[in-house]
């Protein structure tokens, strides 16, 4: 990691800051994008940049913004959050993509990236990611990358309809980073090539 710059071959996490309002915001406006986000969806620049400003503040988070390093379009954010370095663990969230990034190489890079500073650089033991149980999209998702369903969390979290949600939890280990690192690289390339 240079000057806090994690780098990929599609994409660069860069320090998240809140100059990156401007460019995120289509995205986090976008409602297809923010629906399974526990936040309220930002309606303006200057309520994102708040929310960002939130999220910087919190000495527990290592929060980025997703460059493509092939325009440097900020195209998504990612985080570590709940970041316990006593503890050797943290969550990953606060992900979104715009939408014309989806299915692309995009989240598989962030995702090798963010794994590999978590694991490699803060040397953490422990990763959890959470999602709400009607989004299989992820759940499926996180089966596929090989990381372990734990459980549901119920009535966890109310959702921005006000109706409550479950939280499903699964983790990625240490001595588990190798396999998972295998899966997002060959992910990666497959999407590259295609």
């Amino acid at each position: 990691m240079k000057n806090n710059i994690l780098l990929g071959s599609e994409v660069r996490l860069v320090p998240l800051s809140t100059e990156h309002a401007d460019a995120l915001f289509p995205s986090a406006s976008d409602p297809e994008v923010w629906r399974w986000m526990p936040r309220p969806r930002p309606e303006t620049v200057a309520q994102l940049r708040t929310m960002l400003s939130q999220m910087i503040a919190d000495p527990a988070r290592r929060c980025f913004a997703v460059q493509r390093r092939a325009d440097g379009a900020v195209i998504g954010s990612t985080s570590l959050y709940d970041l316990d370095l006593g503890e050797s663990r943290a969550e990953v969230g606060a992900t979104w993509f715009d939408r014309s990034c989806w299915g692309g190489p995009y989240n598989a890079e962030s995702k090798l990236l963010l794994f590999s500073h978590a694991f490699d650089d803060l040397c953490l033991v422990r990763l959890a990611l959470r999602t709400d149980h009607l989004n299989v999209r992820s759940q499926q998702a996180l089966a596929r990358l090989g990381l372990v369903y734990e459980g549901t969390l119920r009535s966890h979290m109310r959702r921005q309809d006000g109706t409550r949600r479950d939280s499903l939890y699964y983790s990625l280990l240490a001595d588990e980073w190798p396999t998972v690192r295998d899966t997002l690289r060959a992910r990666i390339a497959a999407k590259t090539t295609a």
